[in-house]
């Protein structure tokens, strides 16, 4: 947010996140509102068959297509899906390479199945970091589907949940510094506002394939309230069914966000 205007802070700041994520789209409240999705297990799925994991990464996004579709049906009004990870720079070259490549495959072939689904994609992380022609590719799609209001689809790349907080923190700090902004009005509404999710709903309900039970720097400030789903199932197996399963988990918590029950 590196030249943002206070002004255009305060903007997105009152379109900020709540406390508390309205009801579902519909009203029915037996329905996340948004849904993400740490999707984990492609490498595995390869090495089980002894196959590349790039060809894990592939099947990866055939799954990825099928939870978007699953999503949009059952009437779930955002999904964040966890793409790439700040962390997953860490691969070997040829292995980021090869998500590199399959995420401009992507991009060139799924647009139009968007626009006709009515999906509109947004893009949140450090996508400068792979570079201009992917960076230009991630524009375009978004801009030729932002007319989607069937589902809000956004696609994590590059993204840290601390790295987005800390960039948060500096911007504020930039902007009290230059006398644009009162460090004493800064409170957590606000401060959502400097996120790369400004704007949007918190999530709900966060699921993570593969059988692993941790958050992995995943929207860490938008999950304070949000409900897990742990599901023993490697991403390229994931389907409709799995979905469904995770939906229906959460339609039977009971979400208190901090009160007693009634």
């Amino acid at each position: 947010m590196d030249g943002m205007s206070a002004a255009a802070h305060a903007a997105a700041t009152a379109a900020g996140n709540e406390a508390e994520p309205a009801p579902a789209k519909g009203g029915n409240a037996a329905v996340p509102q948004h849904v993400g999705i740490i999707m984990d297990g492609n490498g595995r799925w390869a090495t089980a068959r002894g196959l590349p994991r790039a060809l894990g990464h592939k099947a990866g996004a055939e799954a990825a297509r099928r939870a978007i579709e699953a999503a949009g049906e059952a009437g779930v009004g955002w999904l964040t899906l966890f793409a790439f990870s700040s962390e997953n720079w860490r691969r070997p070259a040829d292995e980021v390479q090869d998500l590199t490549l399959l995420m401009r495959h992507y991009l060139a072939t799924e647009v139009a199945r968007l626009v006709k689904e009515g999906v509109r994609l947004r893009v949140i992380g450090e996508r400068e970091r792979f570079g201009p022609e992917l960076v230009r590719a991630i524009a375009a799609a978004e801009a030729a589907t932002a007319g989607g209001t069937r589902l809000n689809l956004n696609v994590a790349l590059s993204y840290g949940g601390r790295a987005e907080i800390a960039s948060a923190a500096r911007e504020i700090a930039r902007l009290a510094a230059a006398g644009e902004l009162d460090p004493a009005k800064v409170d957590e509404r606000m401060f959502g506002g400097f996120l790369g999710t400004a704007g949007m709903p918190d999530p709900d309900l966060i699921i993570r394939t593969s059988g692993e039970q941790r958050i992995s720097n995943f929207l860490l400030w938008q999950a304070a309230y949000a409900e897990f789903v742990f599901q023993d199932v490697l991403w390229p197996d994931y389907g409709a069914q799995h979905l469904a399963v995770a939906l229906g988990e959460f339609a039977r918590r009971e979400r208190r966000y901090g009160a007693r029950a009634a």
